[in-house]
């Protein structure tokens, strides 16, 4: 069964998930880093989940890629401001381990994703 909307994809859902709780934590964050920090990571955070739905709905599979790519980095700017925010004290080694796990979940299913578009499509990278 194919899904009806980006909701359905697993990997749309673990990335809110993610952009959930990466709005929850940056709330603890200094008032001083409203504008800095806080404001870089929701907006990586929500690139995710974004580009994921903006991927779907795209019907050339070069298209989905690229979204999916974009997501990919938005990701990755994600796992270095979790860095960033245990170096600066902002999260415990706790959070950040959480962090970092649904991170890289989201990571393996766009991985995952990419590869099975890539086989399906034989699509040139």
């Amino acid at each position: 069964m194919s899904s009806q909307s980006f909701e359905q994809l697993v990997v749309w859902q673990k990335a809110h998930q993610l952009v959930l709780s990466i709005y929850k934590i940056t709330k603890n964050y200094p008032k001083d880093e409203i504008f800095g920090l806080v404001n870089q990571m929701r907006r990586a955070a929500i690139s995710i989940t974004a580009n994921i739905a903006e991927g779907y709905s795209r019907i050339g599979s070069k298209d989905k890629l690229r979204f999916y790519n974009i997501s990919q980095g938005s990701l990755e700017e994600i796992r270095n401001f979790i860095i960033l925010s245990k170096d600066l004290e902002y999260i415990t080694q706790d959070d950040k381990l959480a962090l970092n796990d649904m991170a890289m979940d989201v990571s393996r299913l766009l991985n995952a994703y990419c590869k099975a578009l890539i086989e399906k499509y034989k699509v040139e990278i």
